[in-house]
């Protein structure tokens, strides 16, 4: 079994469970709809909301005026979202084979959406982000912060990630980092978020920094 057949399959089997308890932003923490916004204000073109579950931060940024679209593995999803969220696009499929053209995107949210994938995967699921976005395009992650270590999570195996090993790999990606953040909630796990932006590149296809780049430009 892969890792998708097993997230999907886990998923789909407590769907109603997590969308009556987690599917709303109102559920959440005020402090992850601030931290969302303020980060979607930044981004130019169309974001994607990479794990978007039962659709609800794609519709929140929706809401403030971002052009969003919501892809998620759980069939279950998908359809709760675009039942709820009609006027909202989402559609079926993994973040390891994104359905989309190469530096399409101005923006990636993957907010907890690689949390159950081991490092390869990550990395995978990193590099196809680094893909569709756009030369300087951002990437918001969210994510469990701590030793780089599997538990044992409610609905299937997740995975702790400390800032400096998810940097390493955004960095093997083509991601410069611009900010982090952790944080403890009562009765939560360890909270990380990271904000990247996609390198670019010169002439020659060898990626650059965007410092570097803008120095190089005519």
């Amino acid at each position: 079994m892969t890792t998708s057949d097993r997230v999907r399959g886990a998923y789909g089997a407590r769907a109603d469970e997590y969308i009556r308890l987690l599917g709303s932003v109102s559920a959440l923490s005020p402090l992850d709809a601030a931290r969302i916004h303020r980060w979607s204000v930044g981004v130019s073109g169309r974001i994607l909301d990479a794990g978007s579950g039962p659709g609800h931060w794609t519709a929140y940024l929706d809401a403030a005026g971002s052009d969003v679209e919501g892809l998620d593995l759980t069939p279950a999803f998908v359809e709760h979202a675009r039942d709820t969220y009609p006027h909202v696009a989402y559609r079926e499929g993994s973040i390891l084979e994104l359905p989309h053209e190469t530096a399409s995107l101005g923006g990636v949210l993957a907010w907890y959406s690689l949390i159950h994938l081991d490092p390869d995967e990550v990395s995978a699921g990193l590099a196809e982000f680094s893909r569709v976005l756009v030369p300087g395009g951002s990437l918001l992650l969210g994510f469990f912060e701590g030793a780089d270590e599997e538990f044992a999570h409610a609905v299937t195996t997740a995975r702790f990630w400390s800032i400096d090993a998810m940097t390493r790999i955004l960095d093997d990606v083509a991601f410069d980092v611009i900010d982090a953040e952790t944080r403890q909630d009562p009765g939560a796990r360890p909270h990380a978020s990271i904000v990247a932006r996609r390198r670019a590149q010169n002439d020659t296809g060898v990626t650059v920094p965007l410092s570097q780049s803008r120095r190089m430009m005519p």
